[in-house]
């Protein structure tokens, strides 16, 4: 017959979770025989509480712990949402700032395009409005000639082509557009502009 571990089961019947009927049938004897030696050996069943205790303490560290983890989550999620709502105002910002100057570019395009048409009418105008002084110069006119002249109206081309340059690429970037087309067109035509212009 296998020998009782004392050991084992003084350290069962101290800790008071099993019944001594439990621990008597985990170790094959009776528990009237665990009582005896029990009684014997002056044991105490006092160990339950601190048991109990520390069981408490672990469970309660386990929800500071979890509800640390669920308020730091909580807090990440807010800053997360704050800031991307302040980033994305910027950006809603910004488009419609590029959209307005599109506009002014474009519109700015279409009066050099209606100038262009029919420069000989602009070119009358200012013979008509031509009013001399007494040496016979008419510096005001003189302005308006040269405004209309085929160097400043490159000169006027090329600022708008640059213009409309950097604010397509801004508004790429403002709607993260990433597939920037590689022939760059409209930088081919702003140096075209510069060249005519320092030909004129």
């Amino acid at each position: 017959m296998k020998k009782p571990d004392w050991e084992a089961i003084e350290s069962a019947y101290r800790a008071g979770l099993l019944s001594i009927r439990e621990i008597a049938s985990k170790n094959g004897i009776t528990d009237g025989a665990i009582r005896k030696r029990a009684k014997k050996e002056n044991w105490s069943r006092d160990l339950s509480e601190k048991i109990k205790n520390k069981s408490d303490e672990l469970v309660r560290t386990k929800e500071v712990r979890t509800k640390v983890r669920t308020e730091n989550s909580l807090s990440e999620r807010v800053l997360i949402e704050a800031n991307a709502e302040v980033i994305a105002n910027i950006r809603m910002e910004h488009r419609g700032d590029i959209r307005k100057a599109r506009n002014i570019a474009n519109a700015l395009f279409e009066e050099l395009g209606t100038e262009c048409v029919d420069i000989e009418a602009f070119k009358k105008l200012g013979e008509l409005l031509a009013n001399p002084d007494q040496n016979g110069r008419d510096k005001l006119n003189e302005v308006y000639m040269a405004v209309i002249s085929i160097p400043e109206r490159v000169k006027s081309m090329k600022a708008l082509s640059e213009t409309l340059k950097n604010l397509i690429t801004l508004e790429r970037q403002a709607y993260n557009i990433d597939d920037t087309p590689k022939d760059n067109s409209v930088g081919q035509l702003s140096d075209l502009m510069d060249k005519l212009s320092q030909e004129g």
